[in-house]
């Protein structure tokens, strides 16, 4: 890649972000099982949605698991202005959505695959332990 990605926009880092991101959900959804179309889509929309994204983000924020580096990044993702908003995301979840998927694009672009698989893999899990814990709260309260 000719372009140093440190210099490339973090909306176009983004933009790459969301795809890699989707791709890996979508193969760890069908390897879940699920076969039907509608139960794949609402399966995959519990992982890239923009509140499940800011969720992961804010939590690797809080426990330290980012390098400084990437930290930047985030920073430079959460700042960057799209000039649109999604109907059913908050303008901070959607911001940090967009944080995230900076870090993806970032981490693919630069070809950093062990890190990039390693937070690939515990966004998964996270949001996986997150409807877990939803699921036994539902069920608690009826």
């Amino acid at each position: 890649m000719s372009e140093d990605i440190r210099q490339m926009k973090s909306l176009a880092l983004a933009y790459m972000g969301d795809a890699v991101y989707e791709v890996f959900v979508r193969e760890h959804v069908l390897h879940s099982g699920q076969v039907k179309p509608n139960q794949l889509h609402r399966k995959t929309v519990t992982f890239v949605s923009a509140n499940a994204q800011a969720k992961i983000i804010k939590a690797w924020l809080q426990n330290g698991k980012l390098s400084d580096e990437e930290t930047q990044i985030v920073q430079r993702g959460r700042n960057a202005k799209s000039g649109s908003i999604p109907k059913n995301a908050s303008v901070q979840a959607y911001r940090y959505s967009t944080a995230f998927e900076t870090l993806i694009g970032y981490l693919f672009l630069a070809k950093e695959e062990e890190r990039l698989s390693e937070l690939l893999t515990e966004a998964v899990a996270f949001i996986e332990r997150e409807n877990d814990n939803e699921g036994r709260r539902s069920s608690n309260n009826e």
